[in-house]
């Protein structure tokens, strides 16, 4: 069999895959440390393996469903899948919150097949926040081979011809959330029975919905629940979701459903052992070692497009070549391996560079590697995951979109290039290795910046430490407007719903009606407009970009909007399944760029510019020597130029100008200023104050979610020692959503117990120059550099002497 990567990639055997031997992940991990004259590897943790512990079927599981189980080889089930499915069949919903690979997909499956079961006419509806993985749970449910329960995927890549047998004749529908925003509920009448018979509804990775898509997601769950009502079933469906470890799962489901929820959340499945490394790539060599030109301080943006775009420190060798190196080494030994890169571009670098190692050590072998990432086609995506779980390919190189449960059977081992940003989903990528019940490894590559650094001499940061909350705020007015706007559009809004919503939603509606959105009559709220509401989940920038084959017109895949500047740009370089293309023509108004397949030995990187402007002010505290204030602002950004960049050496070539539109964020933040004076008094030089204001900066976003019940990533900023609107030294925190999201006006009311909370815990915090637990943040847009944690302490000291509390 030809593998999958060998097809999309136009190259490799055609007699079948390489063969190679297999060596277990700890001797690979022995093998790979003793091949440099420094031992990388700062640290081994070792996670202990763990027996299981079964319980028996519960007694309303009918035999038809325990014979398919047994087919499958499930002879029982843990003891937190039958209580959860106790808790589900007993009609109480509920949120399954243990480990990786703990089996959490039986739970719900057990009380949603039961039910088909016994009730021909129920159905069951499935959400996943990736079309991968909804796919994944398909073939695990029609794999149980139970003719009756017919279930079926309704995606945007489900053929048109079979949308109307889905909606007609399956029980079991999986599906997205946004495919049910788009298409489902605004189309209810086709789906009304479906609806009427709604028994459950199974929401897999729940953890994923945080921030303002969380709090979308909310909503979208409450029109489900509305519309479930308006044709009769009144008592509505029960959740089941699913959620790796977080804290507070059942507050946090309740939030997203709006109904309690009972939390299951002692694991008792079996767990192999894991090794856990944390490796720190080697220096350069001296003369290799010339640092690129330090990119200009730029502002901690809410959404980085490609955190890879920054990466110019040459200090130690890239992340990317060393995990590159490392995912070549693991399929050479035959151990399964997956590296979780955090760009799109750089999964494609790490699978081309070990792709081109193995063919240089055994011809043929480079194809049992592949890169996996969003905006590949269809086939593509379901080719490459086959390849995956029939054992062609070896090697996968792969965006967070296989950090979900997607069910990697036999996995080995687990390479993440650079800290993810939470330890949560640190623990979610670790956790993919080890499906086969034997030893497993897993490895942090450091990135050369403050932060990883930090982690990998730090272990107590990762291994000590309490996996974050997830965190939305179903609340939040500039998503619950847009969001009853949709639900209006779908049927009238009536008394009754305004509870459904939440307790502000009538002073929401009649801010709808003030605005012209809504009509108020006798019998309740009529959206006014023919067109339906437009309304973006994800907040990913605009319609998708296509990438086409100028010289063929064959589609090759798709780019968000938001990252098409910088990866889209003409005489940008685009990787797709290790062929190279450039970039001729990039057209924004028809979504659309043209390329030609070329080899070039330089690799492109976009560099932008970004400024933030006063718009007006809403409200201002002047507090002698500093100043408060919220307002709208104008973040502008604009790609203005790219760096041609040798693939051998990572040598500058040059620099080339780009003629790109700007982008404009209007926005809602908070600022505060500090007069120089007040500053120098503190004891924070002149030479210090850019360093001193960033580190505040970093703080105090990442404490605001104690009081707005945001996520950090809904959140940007930006620091200067003197801005040209406020003429002073400033600190900006903005809202990361056009029109704001009420968090800088949270920020704002709360700034006296806010800034206490961030000025406590950078100066409690134990490290002496700064760390992820209170200065450095994984979002940063300029390396985390330049930052002083003293300062910080000074400067918020400053404003908290002069602030009224």
């Amino acid at each position: 069999m030809t593998s999958a990567a060998s097809v999309s990639a136009g190259r490799g055997p055609e007699s079948g895959p390489v063969p190679v031997p297999v060596a277990a992940p700890g001797d690979l991990l022995r093998r790979l440390r003793q091949r440099h004259p420094v031992d990388p590897v700062t640290h081994v943790q070792r996670v202990p393996s763990r027996a299981g512990t079964p319980a028996p079927w519960p007694q309303w599981v009918p035999e038809e469903l325990r014979t398919a189980y047994a087919r499958r080889g499930v002879t029982a089930p843990w003891r937190h899948q039958a209580e959860a499915a106790e808790l589900a069949h007993d009609r109480r919903h509920v949120v399954v919150a243990t480990g990786t690979a703990s089996g959490k997909s039986l739970a719900y499956q057990l009380p949603a097949l039961a039910t088909l079961l016994a009730d021909p006419r129920a159905t069951v509806l499935y959400l996943a926040p990736t079309k991968a993985l909804a796919a994944d749970q398909l073939r695990a449910v029609a794999g149980l081979e139970i003719e009756s329960v017919r279930p079926a995927c309704y995606d945007g890549d489900t053929p048109r011809a079979e949308r109307e047998w889905i909606r007609r004749h399956s029980r079991f529908v999986l599906t997205n959330p946004d495919m049910l925003h788009h298409g489902i509920l605004p189309g209810h009448t086709q789906w009304s029975g479906f609806l009427r018979r709604l028994r459950y509804v199974v929401i897999d990775e729940c953890h994923v919905y945080r921030g303002v898509f969380g709090s979308h997601v909310a909503h979208v769950l409450r029109r489900l629940r509305r519309q479930c009502a308006r044709y009769g079933n009144s008592a509505g469906p029960t959740f089941v979701l699913a959620s790796a470890t977080s804290g507070d799962p059942a507050a946090t489901a309740g939030r997203l459903i709006g109904l309690p929820v009972t939390a299951v959340t002692e694991d008792a499945s079996p767990r192999a052992g894991v090794t856990f490394a944390l490796w720190e790539p080697p220096l350069l060599p001296a003369e290799g070692s010339a640092a690129a030109p330090a990119p200009r301080r730029a502002p901690d943006t809410p959404r980085p497009t490609d955190p890879e775009v920054l990466d110019l420190t040459q200090v130690r060798r890239s992340a990317l070549r060393e995990t590159a190196d490392l995912l070549a080494d693991g399929v050479a030994a035959g151990v399964r391996t997956l590296a979780f890169v955090r760009s799109r571009r750089g999964a494609e670098v790490v699978a081309t560079n070990a792709r081109r190692s193995l063919d240089e050590a055994v011809p043929g072998l480079g194809a049992r590697v592949a890169a996996y990432r969003g905006g590949y086609l269809h086939e593509e995506r379901r080719a490459l995951e086959r390849a995956l779980l029939q054992g062609d390919l070896l090697g996968l190189a792969s965006t967070n979109a296989l950090e979900l449960g997607v069910d990697l059977v036999g996995l080995d081992a687990v390479l993440i290039c650079g800290y993810p940003g939470t330890r949560a989903s640190l623990w979610q990528q670790a956790g993919r290795a080890g499906r086969s019940g034997q030893e497993a490894l897993a490895v942090l590559v450091a990135r050369d910046d403050p932060l990883d650094t930090y982690l990998v001499h730090h272990p107590e940061a990762i291994f000590g430490a309490p996996v974050e909350a997830t965190v939305l705020d179903p609340a939040n007015p500039y998503v619950l407007g847009p969001q009853l706007a949709c639900a209006a559009a779908e049927a009238p809004l009536t008394v009754a719903d305004l509870e459904l919503f939440g307790d502000s939603t009538k002073e929401t509606v009649e801010a709808l009606v003030e605005a012209g959105a809504l009509r108020q009559r006798p019998t309740g709220w009529y959206w006014r407009h023919r067109e339906r509401p437009q309304v973006d989940l994800r907040g990913e920038g605009g319609a998708p970009v296509c990438v086409v084959e100028a010289a063929t017109g064959r589609l090759l895949g798709t780019v968000d909007g938001g990252s098409s500047h910088f990866l889209l740009h003409p005489g940008a370089v685009y990787l797709h399944q290790g062929v190279s293309y450039v970039v001729d023509t990039l057209d924004l108004e028809d979504g659309c760029a043209l390329v030609h397949p070329e080899e070039p030995d330089w690799s492109t990187h976009a560099r932008d510019v970004t400024s933030l402007s006063v718009v007006s002010v809403r409200s201002y505290v002047d507090a002698g020597p500093v100043g408060l204030f919220l307002g709208e602002v104008d973040v502008t950004s604009q790609v203005v130029s790219y760096q041609r960049r040798r693939l051998s050496t990572g040598e500058v070539i040059d620099t080339r100008p780009l003629d790109l539109p700007t982008r404009e964020l209007r926005t809602v933040a908070v600022w505060f200023t500090l007069s120089p004076e007040s500053l120098a008094a503190a004891g924070v030089e002149p030479a210090e104050v850019p360093g001193a204001l960033h580190a505040a900066e970093h703080a105090g976003i990442g404490l605001l979610p104690l009081l707005a019940t945001c996520d950090r990533w809904d959140i940007g900023g930006l620091s200067t020692a003197m801005h040209p609107d406020t003429e002073a030294p400033t600190v900006f925190v903005y809202d990361g959503h056009p029109g704001g999201a009420g968090f800088a006006e949270r920020a704002y009311g709360t700034a006296a117990a806010w800034l206490t909370a961030t000025r406590d815990a950078i100066n409690e915090c134990g490290c002496e120059t700064g760390c992820p637990s209170c200065v450095q943040s994984p979002k940063c847009g300029n390396g985390n550099n330049p930052l002083s944690k003293p300062g910080a302490v000074r400067v918020l000291d400053v404003v908290l002497n002069n602030l009224p509390r």
